[in-house]
């Protein structure tokens, strides 16, 4: 027997209330996160976080994993994370509560991770400069051309190999503009964070860009990224 319609109610009463959709956002950074970290995330106590948990795994939205004798929890896959991008583009703005948070959203809105690729400010900058390089196909983010992914050490053809969408546009919630995904645009992010020019900042989904970073973009690929973020503390 075939199928209805898909039943969007059954997944939207599963998100239903500000402390599952705030552990969602938390998740969509691409790190799997404990119970206690998701519970600092929602606002909730460690009880009610694994409540909550339990209601997003019933509904096939996160994954548990065992890493010794804790549980970590993840998003379920791309789809998953596709879906809270998409609900972040049409979403009302929620209103800081504190200094802290005014700063952890002005950071992600300049750099962060979006699942497993680079969004914000600095994703949709290097997506624009590797379309106007002809390494990406303006409208589809298609591939047109290896030699940029190259320079920065990213084998193209082995991801191509690959059973997921070498390029795929995602939607940016903060720029209102595509920044790169796919498998290709998590190797970008895995390649920036391996060199060192990308370091996570902790309890966030923010990306801190470094000097080598900065220079090495410079250097490679023509961008720019005076603009997009300050210079980290220290950096001279």
């Amino acid at each position: 027997m075939l199928g209805g319609d898909a039943d969007i109610g059954a997944v939207a009463a599963a998100i239903g209330t500000p402390a599952r959709g705030r552990m969602l956002e938390a998740l969509v950074g691409g790190r799997a996160l404990p119970a206690g970290e998701l519970a600092r995330a929602a606002g909730v106590a460690r009880s009610t976080a694994s409540a909550h948990l339990a209601v997003l795994s019933d509904a096939g939205l996160v994954r548990a994993e065992s890493r010794g004798r804790h549980r970590y929890y993840a998003l379920a896959g791309d789809a998953v994370a596709d879906a809270v991008a998409a609900l972040a583009v049409v979403a009302p703005a929620r209103p800081s509560r504190s200094l802290r948070d005014s700063d952890r959203l002005a950071a992600e809105r300049a750099a962060r991770s979006c699942y497993d690729h680079v969004a914000g400010a600095l994703g949709v900058t290097l997506t624009d400069r590797l379309c106007a390089a002809s390494a990406l196909d303006r409208d589809s983010l298609g591939l047109l051309d290896a030699a940029p992914f190259a320079r920065l050490g990213i084998d193209v053809a082995r991801l191509d190999r690959g059973r997921r969408p070498l390029t795929r546009s995602c939607l940016d919630w903060s720029e209102r503009r595509p920044h790169l995904a796919g498998a290709l645009g998590a190797a970008l992010l895995d390649t920036l964070l391996a060199d060192g020019w990308l370091v996570r900042r902790p309890r966030s989904r923010a990306l801190t860009l470094t000097p080598d970073g900065r220079r090495g973009l410079a250097d490679r690929l023509g961008v720019d990224t005076g603009a997009l973020m300050p210079a980290p503390p220290g950096s001279g």
